[in-house]
């Protein structure tokens, strides 16, 4: 059983490669949600993610033949960067096996902490055990990245922070992948007030926990399908499953918008950049159906390459009808592009990209078809613009934006 002592033991050994990630108030989601929302942000470590903090004081944990062999783990990037940056750290090798879907700044830094990074399978689970097969053949010493209370015990002296800054807390969100942070995050958080309520998060596409709560024994998904890479796994951890069972109060899933647009908010609210799995607290924040208590969000993580992120921002803008395309049909004779132009101009839309098609009908002298990519304010002014246009004559149509 994993006790108080356990983990203020954690506490004091963790802290030699943990960065201060104080308490953030948001006064935008607590006026959102009629709550106190609080973000513990795990993606200012300097590892980028919580997962530090376990790899650490597991390794801490190992004897020095243990060590010597040399570390191996599996991950989907943020657990890698974790161990190979605690190899480092006591002089450890380490071997990394990383699905070839990770995020390449996830596999560059994980190489710059001195790593050897194998690249295996689509998901989590086809890393794991290719990274089983290599620690056999080698004997290297592995850290699994969830699935082990010590390194559960580990990533739960974020709870002994929360605590410390707000010993109020009523609620606490957690990411969960494998369950490991959830593991650690709740256990300690019963232990300290047994009347707290501890809720995990995932993507709608990568339930794992939910349903293996369910079913009342560990269960595995037959395929995973989510834009959050870090919580991609298929089967959650058995030894961590019992505290899972035990402490979690209850599980939230999120759909993938959901995430795309929690990292605008994000962005344009706090300055922060969070990864996907990191976002499921936030868009699990209008899932709650509570006021007036004090939420805590954990931001798991903030390793985001670049191509994603603007992949996300784009795609946050066009579900925020930010950005908008629509088709209209007009004769294709001079001045008619004008006419179009001023109605939007008049709206206070903003043209970023015309597509002007001419084979949409045989008789093009009588009608072409326009694309018109604007930006707007929201979803009121876009309607506005739609009804200009309307007005104007030009019968618009909506259609699939893209950039």
């Amino acid at each position: 059983m994993l006790t108080l002592a356990d983990f203020e033991q954690a506490s004091k050994i963790v802290k030699q490669v943990t960065l201060d990630t104080s308490l953030v108030y948001s006064e935008y989601f607590s006026k959102q949600t009629g709550n106190e929302v609080y973000f513990k942000p795990e993606n200012n470590q300097y590892t980028g993610a919580y997962k530090v903090r376990g790899a650490y004081y597991k390794i801490s944990t190992l004897s020095e033949e243990e060590r010597e062999k040399g570390l191996i783990t599996a991950s989907a990037g943020n657990h890698a960067q974790g161990v190979a940056f605690a190899a480092q750290k006591f002089g450890c090798k380490a071997t990394i096996v990383m699905p070839t879907t990770t995020p390449l700044i996830k596999v560059n830094r994980t190489k710059s902490y001195g790593a050897k990074v194998v690249l295996y399978g689509d998901v989590y689970d086809e890393a794991y055990e290719k990274a089983c097969q290599l620690a056999e053949e080698n004997g290297y010493t592995f850290i699994h990245p969830f699935d082990d209370p010590v390194v559960a015990t580990g990533q739960g002296t974020i709870t002994m922070e929360i605590f410390k800054e707000l010993p109020l807390v009523d609620y606490i969100l957690v990411p969960i992948g494998g369950g490991g942070l959830a593991c650690g995050v709740s256990t300690l958080a019963k232990l300290l007030n047994p009347r707290i309520k501890v809720i995990g998060v995932e993507p709608a596409g990568a339930n794992c926990m939910q349903k293996s709560l369910e079913a009342g024994k560990v269960v595995t998904l037959p395929t995973v399908n989510t834009i959050a890479d870090g919580t991609a796994v298929k089967t959650p951890g058995e030894h961590i499953f019992p505290y899972v069972q035990k402490n979690i109060d209850k599980v939230i899933t999120v759909e993938d918008d959901e995430l795309i647009v929690a990292f605008l908010d994000m962005v344009e609210n706090h300055k922060m950049i969070v990864e996907n799995s990191g976002l499921l607290t936030v868009a699990a924040l209008k899932h709650l159906d509570v006021k007036g208590k004090k939420i805590v969000s954990i931001l798991s993580g903030g390793n985001m390459d670049v191509i994603t992120m603007s992949s996300v921002v784009q795609q946050g803008l066009i579900y925020r009808d930010r950005i908008f395309t629509v088709s209209v049909l007009l004769p294709d004779k001079p001045g008619e592009l004008c006419n179009v132009a001023s109605v939007i101009a008049q709206q206070q839309g903003n043209v970023i990209k015309l597509e002007h098609n001419q084979f949409v009908s045989t008789n093009r002298s009588a009608e072409v078809e326009l694309r018109i990519t604007m930006e707007a304010f929201g979803t009121e002014h876009k309607n506005k613009i739609m009804q200009a246009l309307e007005d104007a004559g030009f019968k618009p149509r909506l259609v699939r934006a893209s950039l």
